[in-house]
């Protein structure tokens, strides 16, 4: 029975082994590469190296909301700073009971008009419309029926009436030069069909006209562990992948697309939790079925403000939201894995999100109850077991920590002595046990999930300060 155990745990040790090589390779590769595209950005901004001049593209903002009356007034006044001329802001109440539509309205100035709208991509039809004029652009509002953050944003393609849509979370803040920065891939190359911005934690950040005014580390411990994960993910995976058009994933807080593809390819998907994944999963499936040249980006420059949950739960909600709408979205478009036909986003792309983001918390719990078995029946190594966790512990805290300082002195952010030290001293909790704590909400977001494969439930949200 001891030789068959030690059999098994040679081979469990091997793959883990091999699986841990790989994915400290790749995080190693990508935070190097987004630390080195950081400073060369800074470097040409510096020497206005970049593109200058009076050229904008028509864009649509479209902000889906339900029950978002606590924020979406901040939300709405940022995107009237942005430094840009030809945009639109369409908000779409997906049948919100908590008076959304009247903070618009009594906000803004909103008046009814009797304006049909065609539907190119299905949703739910349209209950009323309120425009207003008053301000630095169009604002429209469009109240309908409850039908989920997809079927709004499908809403807002159908009432667009530019030729690229941004879409923007109701409890996000657009940096003043987001829109042109995002934009600007679009300017480089004809054949961009979409971009995905930088996403940063707005907890602890003053926002005043678009600017940022101050900026310190959340008080509170859980959101500034997530101000480290957001930096360490949107820097490192994002700017690799964008080397080779290998983006499968635009946060639904910030993306830009080119609309007429979108509605080509179907619009989103009205079935699944990730609409913002599985949108640009079926883009890269829709243009190289169609034989079409085309390019994904991601402006690591431009920059979205987002509030980061505060409460355990409220987190755990969302990551569960995340993990079903990542299971949703490969499942759907499984032919494209090892798929030579799609190019380097079926072979690298999708297997570096199959088995280091759906299946990673199932092998890390696998990990755990091995190392278990493996010490009740005496076959551990206990000192070189801790040795092994504190070097993963310390090589992730590193790897996280250059990702955040990067971010921070890049876009010229400064931190005071005590938000360093705390930076540093949560990194290592964050990788050690905030991560095993997701590991689980991971992996127990499957179970029943088909019972409530639309619902995730509501997370608290608090008043942006927004000045």
């Amino acid at each position: 029975m001891t030789d068959a155990f030690k059999v098994f745990f040679d081979y469990v040790g091997a793959f883990f082994i091999v699986y841990m090589i790989g994915y400290a390779s790749f995080l190693f590769l990508s935070v190097s590469v987004g630390s080195s595209m950081l400073y060369k950005l800074k470097r040409q901004n510096r020497l206005k190296n970049e593109l200058t001049g009076d050229y904008y593209v028509p864009v649509s903002i479209i902000i889906p909301a339900y029950n978002e009356a606590v924020t979406i007034e901040s939300s709405i006044r940022s995107m009237l700073f942005l430094d840009y001329k030809l945009y639109e802001i369409i908000v779409v109440d997906d049948g919100s009971n908590d008076g959304t539509s009247q903070a618009v309205k009594e906000a803004f100035k909103m008046k009814r008009i009797d304006r049909p709208i065609q539907r190119r991509v299905f949703c739910q039809r349209e209950e009323s419309v309120f425009e207003s004029y008053e301000y630095k652009v169009p604002i429209t509002l469009i109240r309908k029926k409850n039908g989920g953050k997809a079927d709004a944003l499908n809403m807002g393609i159908n009432a667009a009436k530019y030729p690229y849509f941004i879409c923007v979370d109701a409890d996000s803040v657009l940096q003043f030069d987001s829109l042109s920065k995002i934009v600007r891939p679009v300017l480089e190359e004809g054949n961009v069909i979409a971009v995905g911005g930088a996403v940063r934690p707005c907890n602890g950040a003053e926002i005043k006209e678009g600017k940022v005014i101050s900026y310190r580390m959340p008080d509170k411990i859980l959101p500034c562990m997530q101000v480290l994960e957001y930096d360490r993910s949107f820097l490192a995976a994002r700017i690799l992948f964008d080397k080779f058009n290998g983006s499968i994933i635009i946060s639904g807080a910030f993306g830009l697309f080119k609309k007429n593809i979108v509605v080509d390819a179907g619009g989103y998907d009205l079935n699944t939790m990730g609409e913002d994944m599985e949108l640009v999963v079926k883009l890269h499936e829709f243009c190289c079925e169609h034989s079409m040249e085309y390019r994904i980006r991601y402006a690591t420059d431009a920059i979205c403000w987002t509030q980061a949950p505060e409460k355990l739960k409220d987190l755990c909600k969302q990551r569960r939201r995340w993990h079903i709408g990542l299971f949703q979205s490969m499942i759907s478009h499984r032919k494209m894995f090892l798929n030579f036909k799609y190019g380097l986003v079926g072979t690298i792309s999708y297997s570096y999100f199959l088995f280091y983001e759906l299946l990673s918390p199932y092998i890390e719990i696998f990990g755990l109850f091995s190392i278990l078995l493996a010490y009740i029946v005496d076959l551990v190594n206990v000192p070189f077991m801790i040795l092994f966790f504190f070097i993963y512990v310390v090589y992730s805290a590193v790897l996280s920590l250059t990702a955040f300082f990067s971010r921070i002195h890049t876009i010229d952010l400064k931190l005071t002595l005590p938000d360093i030290l705390k930076a540093i001293g949560l990194c290592a909790i964050e990788v050690s046990f905030l991560r095993l704590i997701l590991a689980w909400v991971r992996a127990s977001a499957l179970i029943g999930y088909k019972n409530k494969k639309l619902s995730c439930g509501e997370i608290e949200r608090r008043k942006i300060d927004f000045k």
